[in-house]
């Protein structure tokens, strides 16, 4: 295929097959993901993008799009077609007199963070800084700050989009109003964001990760308590819940995440205190932005990785019981997934239903089943597991996240959004991709002519 072309339109540059730097460009998060696309376009701006989409189109390529990269699934990556490769797109600003902050579509949420705290300030932005802000927030992003200052998507105040005819436009609550509505948790349907502008907040700069941690016989009784506290948790903190394996041994961890004034933790740390004895306990401090770096290392590359979520609006003990065992009679073996519980209400639940295409806004927690491993020998048997795993849980289920969902396909998508907010969401995919150009992702087609 001839590029010389597009290559002559870019501002940025074109690697393709056998270039320097290819391998590099089209590994992403999940070491699963070994896909050779046809043209890898490392876009400089707006017009990059347009000129690439424009490109895959006239020689009828897929497209993905790359920030981060950690769609599990590796959506980013095309096998044969074009990749749009945001990732130079990186650059931030930050108005601390208007608590304003604009961001680039390839920008990781670490520079988010770090710019936005020099000043004292920050929105809600993920868990891990290597996480891409498109992603995140094109999902509708969960994140240390959102029980506070609700997610990711609740603090956009504008995107720069360039669609599918190469058009680039805004969409905010007074332009292009339906398509800041999908953007809010649409994911990537309609376009590529190549600029965001987010609203920040004033936080104290710290936080206290505190953590307990059980046997599983002693685990149930501490979790019964741990749920019925969340009832009552102060918004900055965010409940926690962790079950696998420590020392060869099925474990759980209870605790929470606060990021308001350390001080103010302690209260809601004493009432931990109940009727089982942690095996281990700890209570640290950390820096805002270490604490959103803090699971990097166990959220690194070069892994093979599968997962499995819910969102659950109840935690009866079933459903405790049930994700302590991981979908095992006796909660061990060694390649069962580990999951995790993080609980949300507070100011993500403020957000009427209906203001955002985000959905299940009066869920009370989010599990996530997940498993990582490297040998590929392994990859049936520990998906496999993971499904198990999921499956038990799913009796208890109210819906998903889209961005915990995997391979589940169009019945992954009816359980992120409800039947009113697909219907109108796919109203939006006809006017904005009525050919489904953006279709490698947690896809919602337009709809077909009657």
């Amino acid at each position: 295929m001839d590029v010389s072309t597009l290559r002559n339109r870019l501002a940025g540059g074109v690697v393709r097959p056998g270039d320097a730097g290819y391998d590099a460009a089209r590994s992403v998060w999940n070491a699963m993901v070994d896909r050779r696309p046809a043209v890898i376009v490392k876009c400089a701006n707006a017009g990059d993008v347009a000129a690439a989409i424009g490109h895959a189109r006239e020689h009828g390529l897929e497209i993905g799009v790359r920030c981060g990269g950690h769609s599990v699934i590796g959506h980013a990556v095309p096998e044969g077609g074009l990749m749009i490769d945001l990732t130079a797109m990186d650059r931030v600003g930050v108005d601390p007199a208007g608590r304003t902050a604009w961001i680039e579509g390839g920008a990781l949420l670490g520079a988010l963070d770090r710019a936005s705290q020099e000043h004292g300030l920050a929105t809600t932005a993920g868990n891990v800084s290597h996480t891409g802000v498109g992603g995140l927030t094109l999902g509708g992003g969960m994140g240390w700050l959102a029980r506070a200052h609700g997610l990711t998507c609740d603090n956009v105040e504008s995107f720069e989009v360039v669609t599918a005819t190469g058009d680039t436009v805004t969409a905010s609550a007074t332009e292009n109003t339906e398509l800041f509505w999908g953007l809010r948790g649409g994911g990537g349907n309609f376009g590529v964001v190549t600029r965001f502008r987010f609203r920040l907040h004033p936080i104290s700069g710290r936080a206290v990760v505190a953590g307990f941690t059980y046997t599983l016989d002693d685990a149930l009784p501490a979790m019964r308590r741990w749920r019925d506290l969340m009832a009552t948790a102060p918004r900055h903190a965010t409940f926690t819940a962790w079950v696998g394996a420590a020392d060869g041994q099925p474990r759980a961890s209870l605790g929470f995440v606060w990021t308001g004034d350390p001080a103010d933790s302690d209260a809601l740390r004493r009432e931990f205190a109940g009727p089982s004895t942690p095996i281990e306990q700890s209570v640290t401090e950390y820096s805002y932005v270490d604490l959103q770096r803090r699971e990097d290392d166990d959220q690194g590359h070069a892994l093979r990785r599968y997962w499995k979520g819910h969102y659950l609006r109840r935690l009866p003990d079933e459903a405790i019981e049930a994700f302590l065992l991981r979908g095992a009679p006796d909660g061990s073996g060694d390649l069962l997934p580990a999951a995790s519980l993080q609980s949300y209400g507070g100011a993500i639940a403020d957000v009427p239903d209906d203001a955002t295409a985000f959905s299940h806004r009066d869920a009370l927690v989010e599990f996530v089943s997940a498993s990582r491993w490297e040998e590929p020998a392994e990859d049936l048997e520990r998906m496999a597991l993971a499904r198990r795993y999921s499956a038990t849980m799913e009796p208890f289920s109210s819906g998903a996240y889209v961005n915990a969902l995997t391979d589940e396909g169009s019945a992954g998508v009816r359980r992120a959004y409800p039947e009113h907010k697909l219907a109108r969401l796919t109203a939006l995919k006809n006017v904005w991709d009525p050919d489904n150009v953006f279709h490698l992702n947690h896809n919602i087609p337009p709809a077909r002519p009657a």
